[in-house]
């Protein structure tokens, strides 16, 4: 029957000398070179470190070998380390994923370059290399069924947004941000190509899998990804009927969960405490008109309304954070839930908190941290511009309000819930897919700005909500190459064939309807 058929329309492409031109190649291509240009030539492009990266180098076996690097903070870019030659007593401070690529680039370090010194240029490589084949992927997914004049033009917005080096310059760091731009990418391209049944569902099952699990256990506020994208994915059971497949994806589903639930359960004290006190501090006493009638909520003294507005890390601080006193009378008395609870009962004190969050929603990179090594004179903090138009325009552009996010979720799924509710209808199991790699995207993007107002108030908080920002650009992208393309962005694109006669009833056939019926 007609309807059952995969009909397969060519790739669009362009032909060059005999090799053929993708738009997901030319869309890899372009930003390999933005970024080979931005971080491997001089002067070197990365980002200065805001104190955080202590806690992930050491337990890897490196250590801050430049004499002056205190001096350097949030200021420049330093791009080389020691290498422990001893025992390294340093604890893990962070169970995190990252460690995994940290390790990999020193071991490509050593192989060559030096057993001594550590140069940050290999992880980026690294990172690139893997980021470039996320880039070529969703491209490929996404303008697979296009002409080759929109595919070209769809890959060119991926230059744009992606190729942008506010997105870059993370992997010359030790800003866990890095790994989570690249997983988070793979899990959208794997699930949209698991959609267009584009490549080997085995295959793209295990990339969305793993790269689910490494963005989830990269960064402790990650938790809810797993969990988002668990049970967000059980419906890709339906798309394959052999027993194994469906299996294997609730197995998959099954893992992506317990990621979640561990990463949660593996944070360590002291992060929940310094988390904890920017949450009241940063948080429920900065938006309270009434301070000491807030902690009264919590059962916490009413005293403790002077560390308004303060943070963990001030150097003359109100009261020593790491007190027993504060442990007993302050950490104690509340957490996740009892703030949660508190912001649900006071909606105007939740609504502005989110609107604060919101300015800070669209920041690729933060302020904060400066770009250039020292040696290349530019002033403390200097940033660079190199190819960051779309980061700019994003951040000076986007509407503020947190109203605009829940407007624009809203219209976003509006757009894609006729083809969603068609597919339900046709039991179109691969095209519900779309909506839901959108949602649970979306979901993804929320749930880094929940965690970030609910746990931390607004401490870093342009840092905190980069999930979100990414996972905006992402949908951004989608929906913006679903107009280029005029609606070609669904799965199937079946040409027109002739009509066929009009179905006749059986009746009108004498000599077949011969003992029909009896």
């Amino acid at each position: 029957m007609i309807n059952n058929l995969e009909l397969t329309s060519t790739r669009p492409g362009i032909t060059l000398a005999g090799f053929r031109i993708t738009p997901a190649f030319a869309a890899a291509f372009c930003v390999l070179l933005v970024t080979a240009i931005s971080l491997f030539t001089s002067p070197y492009i990365g980002m200065a470190d805001n104190g955080d990266f202590y806690r992930i180098i050491y337990s890897n076996g490196l250590y801050f070998n430049a004499p002056d690097y205190d001096s350097q903070y949030f200021g420049y870019f330093v791009k080389q380390f020691g290498i422990f030659q001893y025992f390294n007593e340093n604890s893990t401070m962070v169970v995190s994923s990252q460690s995994l690529f940290i390790k990999l680039a020193i071991f490509v370090n050593k192989l060559f370059f030096s057993r001594e010194v550590f140069d940050i240029r290999f992880q980026a490589a690294i990172y690139t290399v893997l980021y470039v084949a996320a880039v070529y992927l969703l491209v490929e997914a996404i303008t697979l069924k296009m002409s080759t004049k929109r595919g070209m033009a769809v890959a060119a917005l991926a230059v744009f947004i992606f190729g942008d080096t506010g997105y870059t310059n993370y992997f010359s760091s030790f800003f866990g941000e890095s790994l989570v731009m690249v997983t988070m990418i793979l899990v959208f391209a794997s699930w949209l190509l698991l959609y267009r049944k584009r490549y080997n569902d085995y295959a793209m099952l295990a990339i969305l899998l793993i790269s689910t699990l490494i963005l989830t256990t990269s960064k402790q506020q990650n938790a809810p990804v797993g969990m988002v994208i668990s049970l967000l994915s059980v419906p890709l059971v339906l798309i394959r009927r052999d027993k194994l497949f469906r299996w294997v994806t609730l197995l998959s589903a099954g893992l992506m969960m317990f990621a979640g639930i561990a990463t949660y359960l593996n944070i360590s004290k002291e992060f929940v405490n310094i988390n904890q006190y920017h949450a009241m501090t940063r948080g429920v006493l900065m938006e309270s008109k009434n301070p000491e009638t807030a902690l009264g909520s919590f059962g916490i003294n009413e005293q403790y309304a002077i560390l308004k507005e303060n943070t963990y890390y001030d150097q003359y601080g109100t009261v020593d954070v790491k007190s027993e006193l504060l442990d007993k009378n302050f950490y104690s008395r509340y957490g996740f839930v009892s703030i949660l609870t508190y912001y649900a009962s006071h909606p105007n004190e939740l609504g502005s908190i989110l609107d604060t969050a919101s300015e800070s929603a669209y920041k690729i990179k933060p302020a904060a941290m400066g770009n250039y090594e020292q040696s290349a004179g530019k002033e403390f903090r200097a940033q660079s511009h190199f190819f960051s138009l779309y980061s700019t325009l994003k951040e000076k552009l986007a509407p503020r309000p947190f109203a605009f996010i829940l407007l624009w979720m809203a219209v976003t799924i509006g757009v894609y819930m006729p083809s969603f509710v068609r597919s339900i209808r046709t039991r179109d199991f691969r095209g519900m897919q779309r909506l839901l790699v959108i949602l649970a995207t979306m979901l993804v993007g929320l749930s880094g700005i929940v965690v970030s107002i609910i746990g931390a108030g607004d401490a870093d908080i342009a840092k905190h909500e980069f999930l979100f920002t990414l996972a905006f650009d992402l949908i951004i992208f989608q929906t913006a190459a679903s107009v280029i393309g005029r609606g070609i962005s669904s799965r199937r694109s079946v040409p027109s064939a002739p009509s066929a006669p009009s179905a006749r009833p059986l009746k009108d056939y004498p000599a077949l309807n011969k003992g029909v019926g009896m």
